[in-house]
């Protein structure tokens, strides 16, 4: 799914009774990005977990770059994902890293939402974005999305407190913000979903495909 990525402004909306923040879009992640790295300089970044699962010490490691409003992402999580997580991550033979990338404030919206439980829970939570995709995101309102978002978070076990915590840290938002462009410029992702194993970036793949390079790697 190619679609421009994003940069974060100081703004902040305010939905029922809490806080998001909102982002504007850029039309590419060209010579910009550079000015947003330079703005977000001093954004500590230290405290926002790396979310994985599988074997941590695993020889090979692979990192899903992907976003919880694309549909190609939905799509590789309802399939392959879960195939991968059959033969190669319930396995031990992989570390599986999960990094969201934001394509729109949705799609931040999402992730705040599924760090909100912890690591424990944000697997869990971010089925639950993908399977309902199509509902949580249907409308396009701010409010309505909001709305949504603080349901699905209910249904995975949160509390109204726990929410309304996790949707009104703005320090932790542009923390989001500000790690996402750093790695998205350092790994040159453009599309999502975007893979790296080992190191070497591929694209949206069947399988059939991902065992093969999966495979390679671990008979290095």
């Amino acid at each position: 799914m190619k679609r421009p990525l994003i940069l974060v402004i100081a703004a902040i909306v305010v939905i029922g009774g809490y806080t998001l923040w909102s982002l504007n879009r850029t039309d590419d992640l060209g010579p910009s990005i550079g000015v947003a790295e330079a703005q977000d300089a001093n954004i500590d970044t230290a405290g926002i977990l790396e979310m994985s699962i599988g074997n941590p010490d695993a020889k090979v490691t692979v990192v899903e770059y992907a976003s919880f409003t694309c549909p190609h992402c939905r799509s590789f999580h309802a399939g392959v994902f879960k195939e991968l997580q059959r033969d190669y991550i319930a396995t031990g033979k992989i570390n599986f890293v999960y990094r969201e990338v934001y394509f729109d404030r949705f799609g931040l919206w999402g992730g705040i939402v599924a760090r909100c439980g912890g690591p424990d829970r944000y697997f869990g939570i971010a089925n639950l974005l993908y399977e309902q995709q199509q509902d949580w995101t249907a409308g396009g309102d701010d409010a309505g999305i909001a709305r949504n978002l603080r349901t699905i978070g209910k249904t995975a076990g949160l509390a109204d407190e726990e929410l309304n915590a996790c949707f009104n840290d703005a320090d932790k938002a542009q923390a989001l913000v500000a790690l996402f462009q750093k790695n998205a410029q350092v790994d040159e992702v453009n599309s999502t979903p975007t893979f790296i194993i080992n190191g070497e970036k591929f694209s949206n793949m069947n399988f059939a495909d991902f065992s093969v390079a999966i495979d390679a790697k671990l008979a290095e």
